[in-house]
C-alpha cells in the first residue's frame, strides 16, 4: 500500500436474491483531517456484482479533486478486475475468453465507468475478507443491506 495515500473508500454492494433489490454503499474518509461522507443508493433489479461496480464508481464521483485514493473492497471481482483482468478486456475491445470463443464482459458500462473514473485519481485496491469483522466494511455492508430494502420497497 502507498504511503501517500489522501482519501480511503470504503465500499461494498449487497443484493438480495442475485439477481434481486440491491444495494451499494462507501464510506469516504480523508486520512489527514479524519472527515468523513458516506453515501448509499441501490436498484429494484441487479446483482451483487453491480451494486459492488457502482459503489466504487459512486464514491469515486464523490470527490471534487484529484486525489490519491485507496479503495478498500470485499469484493474479489472488483479487485481482480482493476489489477488484473481490466487492461486484457480493453485490449480485446472490451471482449473476453479464448480467441474464437470470446464474448462480452459483462456489465461492460460498469467497467467502463469505472475505469474512467479512476482515471480522475490515482487509485489503489485493496482487497479486505468481508463479515470477517473490518469495522468500515462491516458498516458499509449494513449500509448496502438497508438500501437494498429500501430499493425492494419502491424507496429509491
Amino acid at each position: 500500500m502507498s504511503e501517500n495515500v489522501e482519501v480511503v473508500l470504503f465500499t461494498d454492494g449487497a443484493c438480495s436474491g442475485n439477481p434481486g433489490p440491491g444495494g451499494w454503499a462507501y464510506i469516504l474518509r480523508h486520512l489527514a483531517t479524519g472527515k468523513e461522507k458516506r453515501g448509499s443508493g441501490g436498484e429494484s433489479n441487479t446483482t451483487n456484482n453491480r451494486m459492488e461496480l457502482s459503489a466504487v464508481i459512486e464514491g469515486l464521483a464523490a470527490l471534487t479533486r484529484r486525489t490519491r485514493v485507496r479503495v478498500v473492497t470485499d469484493s474479489q471481482y472488483v479487485c481482480l478486475g482493476m489489477q488484473e483482468w481490466v487492461a486484457g478486456w480493453i485490449r480485446n475491445n472490451w471482449r473476453r475468453g479464448a480467441k474464437g470463443k470470446t464474448q462480452p464482459v459483462k456489465n461492460v458500462e460498469l467497467w467502463q465507468a469505472l475505469v474512467a473514473a479512476c482515471e480522475k485519481h490515482d487509485v489503489e485496491f485493496e482487497h479486505v475478507r468481508g463479515h470477517a469483522g473490518h469495522p468500515e466494511n462491516e458498516e458499509c455492508d449494513q449500509m448496502a443491506v438497508d438500501a437494498a430494502r429500501r430499493a425492494a420497497n419502491g424507496e429509491l
